[in-house]
């Protein structure tokens, strides 16, 4: 059986139903080709077709939409660990480094939050605790508490800078859904 494809036809609310595991990294490609119908209150019922010609947008333009998410569908993720991309951990050392806290560590968790359920949660860390997990990832050492794991592994943290939204940005394999402004998702 051949895996499911994004076309243009496709509507908004449709690819993230069918992608849920993929739904984070989507909803920032749509939003970096400058759609901003993945927020609350979007117009999701929109194929990707109509809202990229709404905004005026030429049909090589929304070939080339579709073919950057079908590429994140075939990106694999590593399920035993939890990563930082380069420019993530660049930022985060930055960040110590202007903080006065250049030994520190990134503690990586959830809280409960948002119209979805859940909300990520990025701090210092000193020290990873008895009940925490650490990993490693382009020099960051990050510590997650071992009970946060089964919802947290395969995550990836990005840093993204934009003219209008500029901030870390997870993308989480084991979120089941995410409200449409994806500050919150659900397990």
């Amino acid at each position: 059986m051949e895996k499911q494809k994004i076309y243009k036809e496709i509507t908004i609310e449709d690819i993230f139903a069918k992608f849920p595991e993929k739904a984070q990294k989507l909803a920032q490609e749509i939003t970096n080709a400058g759609l901003h119908c993945v927020g609350c209150q979007a117009a999701t019922w929109e194929t990707l077709e109509a809202g990229m010609l709404g905004h005026g947008y030429a049909e090589n333009e929304i070939d080339g939409l579709v073919q950057r998410l079908n590429e994140i569908l075939e990106e694999k993720v590593d399920l035993s660990s939890i990563n930082l991309t380069k420019r993530a951990a660049e930022k985060f050392q930055a960040i110590l480094r202007e903080e006065g806290k250049a030994d520190w560590h990134l503690r990586f968790g959830m809280k409960a939050a948002g119209c979805s359920g859940f909300e990520y949660d990025l701090d210092f860390s000193k020290t990873a605790g008895a009940e925490d997990t650490v990993f490693t990832s382009h020099g960051v050492e990050i510590h997650v508490s071992k009970a946060m794991l089964p919802k947290l592994l395969g995550a990836e943290i990005d840093f993204v800078e934009g003219l209008n939204n500029s901030g870390f940005k997870i993308s989480n394999p084991n979120a089941k859904s995410s409200c449409g402004c994806g500050k919150s998702q659900s397990y």
